[in-house]
């Protein structure tokens, strides 16, 4: 998403990371800063201000629901990160689960090859999503180490071949 957003516009990112931007006026003396009413603004301001609505539609159509509640395009990010990642205590007990899941990963007496790469598959694609990349020859490997001893023939000789 955060690639999507910088190719946009990357004042859309700063909106996000920072909050929206509010025209403020100074009043009184000593001078205090207080926003701007929407007839106070000038092209700049609306400009400016227009970035947080474009931020909020690029983030939330599929969202909707969850972001409704949202007045920046920064609150909805953060909504979004924390429903989709969960806070970080959250995310490093699914990497901890997922990363034993994937240690433990064993192929099934009675699974096909292609539903044991599935299940694998998904394992690793959700680690992924969370940050955490297994280079692609640990997994062959590991997926070689799982295949029955019914496999062993061929394990041996794809190991060999490849030198893993």
């Amino acid at each position: 998403m955060h690639d999507f957003i910088m190719a946009e516009d990357s004042e859309l990112w700063d909106v996000i990371c920072d909050g929206p931007f509010v025209p403020t006026k100074n009043l009184g003396n000593p001078a205090i800063a207080i926003p701007k009413t929407m007839k106070e603004f000038n092209d700049t301001d609306r400009k400016a201000t227009e970035k947080n609505f474009r931020a909020k539609k690029i983030l939330g159509p599929d969202e909707y629901n969850r972001i409704l509640a949202c007045q920046s395009a920064k609150e909805i990010w953060e909504a979004l990160q924390t429903a989709h990642e969960g806070t970080t205590q959250v995310k490093q007990s699914k990497i901890d689960m997922l990363t034993t899941e994937y240690e433990l990963f064993r192929m099934k007496d009675d699974e096909s090859i292609q539903d044991m790469y599935t299940s694998f598959t998904s394992i690793t694609n959700e680690l992924h999503s969370l940050g955490e990349s297994i280079p692609r020859n640990k997994l062959v490997r590991k997926i070689l180490i799982v295949l029955p001893s019914s496999w062993e023939s061929k394990v041996n000789a794809i190991m060999e071949a490849n030198d893993l």
